[in-house]
C-alpha cells in the first residue's frame, strides 16, 4: 500500500485497510508512507508493518524511492496507490510489484499496470474513491463503508494534559484552529477565542491543537481568554503548573500525543484538516467548519460530527486563499452557531 501525504487523507485510508481485512483477514497490509505517518499507521491494527519513505511533502527524492524500492523486491503481490502522482508510483515499480494498482492520474502508463478510471459522479467522496482501489474492478461499493477507528490511550491524554498544567476534571474542548492547505479554510481565531470563552465560562477546560506552523494561532486563541487562566508551554518551561483554564499544546506536542488528547475531550471544534479525521475517527463529538472546501468530499466519517457550511454561491472554490479576500464562507459562521451545534 503506498499511503497518501496528508493526515486526514491518511486516516481515511483506515476504511479501504478495513474493508481488505474484512475480505481476506489472512492477507497482511503493509504501507509505505512519510516518516511522519508511522506513528499514525501504529494507531491502525490493520498494518503489519509501516515502511517510511524519507522524503518530504512533493518531494521527488529519487534515489530514496529506489532504495524502498529495492527493499520490498520479491514480498508482495500487489500494491495499491492511493495517491495520484507519478512519483508515488515509483516505489512500486522498483519493487517490481506484479500488479500495481490506481488510478492513471499523473499519465502513469507502466508505472501503474492495473489502471482503474475514476469516475467522480460515482465516486464523489476521497474515501470511496480508496476503497474502490481495493476491490475488482467495476465492483460495487458496499452498501456502507467501514468508519475508521483509531487506537488511543485516555489515560495518556489525561496524563499529557496534566503535565501542560491544565484543570482535571472538567469537560474538555478541544480546539483545532489550522488548516496546511491555506488560510482560505481556517476559521477566525477570534471566533475560536470567543468559542473557548463560552466554554471556560460554563466550567470547560480548552486545548488548542495543531503542529507547529499553528502555535502562533493558538497563542492568538489564547491572548483572546481575558477572563482565563491560560498558559503557553512554551513559556512554561515543562512545569506542572496545574489549574489552568485553557492551553495551547500546537506543537508543543506530536500527533500521536494529539491523538491521546482529542480521545480525552467531550467536544472538538475544527476546521477541515487532518485533526477533524483524527477526532472522527476516535468517535468524539464536535463541530467541522467548512469554507473553501467541500463537505461533500472530505467530510468527517461517522456521525459523531455535526459539519457546518454556509453554502455559500462562491463556495466551494477549493483556494488556498480567498480570492475575494473577505472570506465570508467562515467570517460569517458566528460562534454563536457553532455553539449550537455544538
Amino acid at each position: 500500500m503506498i499511503g497518501p501525504s496528508w493526515v486526514g487523507d491518511m486516516v481515511m485510508a483506515q476504511s479501504l485497510f478495513m474493508v481488505l481485512k474484512q475480505e481476506r483477514p489472512e492477507r497482511p497490509i503493509d504501507l509505505v508512507a512519510p516518516t511522519w505517518a508511522l506513528p499514525l499507521a501504529a494507531r491502525m491494527p490493520e498494518i503489519r508493518h509501516a515502511i517510511a519513505l524519507p522524503a518530504g511533502h512533493g518531494e521527488l527524492a529519487l534515489a530514496a524511492r529506489y532504495r524502498v524500492g529495492i527493499s520490498l523486491r520479491g514480498r508482495h503481490a500487489q500494491a495499491i496507490l492511493l495517491p495520484n502522482s507519478l512519483k508515488s508510483a515509483l516505489v512500486p515499480w522498483f519493487a517490481r510489484i506484479p500488479r500495481r494498482t490506481g488510478f492513471l492520474g499523473e499519465l502513469r502508463f507502466g508505472l501503474v499496470n492495473d489502471i482503474r478510471t475514476l469516475d467522480k459522479q460515482r465516486l464523489p467522496r476521497t474515501v470511496q474513491r480508496f476503497v474502490a482501489l481495493g476491490l475488482p474492478r467495476d465492483t460495487p461499493l458496499p452498501d456502507s463503508l467501514p468508519v475508521p477507528r483509531l487506537r488511543a490511550s485516555v489515560e495518556e491524554g489525561e496524563r499529557i494534559l496534566g503535565v501542560h498544567g491544565l484543570c482535571a476534571e472538567k469537560k474538555l474542548l478541544a480546539l483545532c484552529p489550522g488548516a496546511e492547505y491555506g488560510p482560505a479554510k481556517r476559521w477566525p481565531v477570534r471566533h475560536f477565542a470567543a468559542l473557548a470563552r463560552a466554554r471556560i465560562a460554563s466550567g470547560w477546560r480548552v486545548a488548542v491543537l495543531g503542529s507547529a506552523k499553528e502555535r502562533t494561532l493558538g497563542a492568538e486563541i489564547l491572548a483572546g481568554l481575558t477572563d482565563a487562566k491560560a498558559i503557553d508551554p512554551s513559556a512554561s518551561g515543562g512545569r506542572d503548573l496545574g489549574g489552568t483554564d485553557a492551553v495551547n499544546l500546537a506543537g508543543a506536542i506530536d500527533l500521536v500525543a494529539a491523538i491521546d488528547v482529542l480521545a480525552c475531550a467531550e467536544a472538538v471544534v475544527s476546521n477541515d484538516s487532518g485533526l477533524m479525521h483524527v477526532a472522527a475517527a476516535l468517535d468524539r463529538p464536535g463541530v467541522a467548519i467548512f469554507g473553501s472546501s467541500d463537505p461533500g468530499h472530505t467530510p468527517p466519517l461517522g456521525t459523531s460530527m455535526r459539519i457546518v457550511s454556509l453554502g455559500l454561491a462562491c463556495a466551494p472554490c477549493f483556494k488556498r486563499v480567498c480570492p475575494e479576500g473577505a472570506a465570508r464562507c467562515l467570517e460569517e459562521i458566528t460562534p454563536e452557531r457553532v455553539l449550537e451545534s455544538l
